[in-house]
């Protein structure tokens, strides 16, 4: 623990001083290194979820059997909405690297190959960005593409436009 001291020096300026209290003198070694940071598999799976969903071209993350899956859980009260960031998004994390998977949905008409690679350059980059972790690969499944006239059908599987 450090003390900061404040005297007024030459031309009347103030100046900051700082002296060890007794007995309590520091290591020497960087705060980073003073300690271990875990990170819950959760965390990065949204991060991940996050960071996929950002990419022009991704409808949406999960695939038929995630997002049907998915939908019953929204619906339990008590469940919490924080599933639907981590839909379709797996993880596995070690102590220094993660590896994701993803299944995406993509806009009909966007290059595949262009927005798997836009994906896994953002999620590698927030990851490492956020984690620090390395992240040694971005396994992408994409699992459906979306039609413009599809929207419709959606809503009412999901009950919406419906007056209740």
């Amino acid at each position: 623990m450090t003390e900061t001291t404040t005297s007024v020096g030459p031309a009347g300026r103030a100046e900051a001083g700082v002296s060890t209290l007794k007995g309590r003198t520091g290591s020497g070694a960087p705060a980073q290194s003073r300690g271990k940071t875990t990170m819950a598999d959760g965390v990065v799976a949204k991060i991940a979820g996050l960071a996929a969903r950002e990419v022009p071209g991704v409808h949406r993350l999960g695939g038929g059997v995630s997002r049907a899956f998915g939908a019953m859980r929204d619906r339990v009260p008590g469940a919490g909405a924080g599933g639907a960031v981590t839909r379709g998004v797996k993880v596995e994390v070690g102590e220094r690297q993660a590896a994701v998977d993803l299944n995406l949905v993509v806009e009909y008409g966007a290059s595949i190959v262009d927005v798997a690679g836009d994906v896994r350059g953002d999620v590698i980059g927030a990851v490492e960005r956020m984690t620090g972790l390395e992240v040694v690969e971005v396994n992408i499944a994409v699992d459906d593409v979306h039609l413009p006239d599809e929207e419709e059908e959606e809503e009412a599987d999901r009950g919406e436009g419906r007056v209740r």
